[in-house]
């Protein structure tokens, strides 16, 4: 089984193209946190590139932007050509099947996080999946 999973930030804004046959594709790449610290005890990032096709494409270009956090699924691909000079290149991609939006436009800072406020009204670096809801002290049952 082929599968992937990725979660990351884009690098740049996607880029999107139509081939000759009038089939449109995306590309981006996704700078994707490594679960370590380096010696230095700085985070690393594998930086990897992603192509996705038809209407996905369209809302991929139209929807994402740089520095803005994706979810992506799909397959790994890896393939070779020969380059001008002769030489064998080797070309290792995420062929997206789908993605999801982990934030919305304008809720993060190319800083890192959304700044969303706590129950206390003050500003956490935690992400939210939507707005607070109070906590009702009766539960019904």
């Amino acid at each position: 089984m082929n599968k992937i999973i990725l979660m990351g930030r884009l690098v740049r804004d996607p880029e999107v193209r139509y081939t000759s046959t009038g089939k449109v594709v995306c590309q981006f790449t996704l700078a994707v946190d490594r679960p370590f610290t380096n010696q230095d005890g700085q985070r690393e990032a594998d930086f990897i590139p992603v192509i996705i096709w038809g209407k996905q494409a369209e809302v991929c270009g139209n929807s994402l932007t740089k520095g803005q956090r994706a979810l992506i699924e799909g397959r790994l691909q890896i393939r070779s050509y020969d380059a001008k000079d002769g030489s064998k290149r080797w070309v290792t991609e995420v062929i997206a099947n789908s993605f999801e939006f982990i934030e919305r436009k304008g809720d993060y800072s190319h800083a890192g996080g959304a700044q969303m406020p706590d129950a206390a009204g003050n500003n956490s670096n935690m992400d939210s999946f939507g707005s607070q809801v109070p906590f009702d002290e009766e539960v019904p049952f």
